[in-house]
């Protein structure tokens, strides 16, 4: 059974989880010590670079068929 909340119930909790999330990145990171802050770095960095690398390879991947598509015509 499902819930219907009201749209000025739902955009209060919205801005007020808006409020809160822009906080705690911030938070989190004067909690941290400075090797936790930097694997947490390494961790989206990391993680940055594997989905680059994951469009780029899509990328040649879909050239490559397009291209075998065109010489079989």
């Amino acid at each position: 059974m499902s819930v219907r909340i009201p749209a000025e119930v739902r955009a209060a909790i919205t801005e007020i989880a808006r409020k809160f999330g822009k906080q705690g990145g911030k938070k989190a990171a004067k909690n941290m010590t400075p090797e936790e802050r930097a694997a947490r770095a390494r961790k989206a960095s990391e993680a940055a670079a594997r989905k680059r690398t994951d469009q780029r390879l899509a990328k040649e991947r879909a050239a490559g068929q397009a291209k075998k598509a065109a010489k079989k015509k």
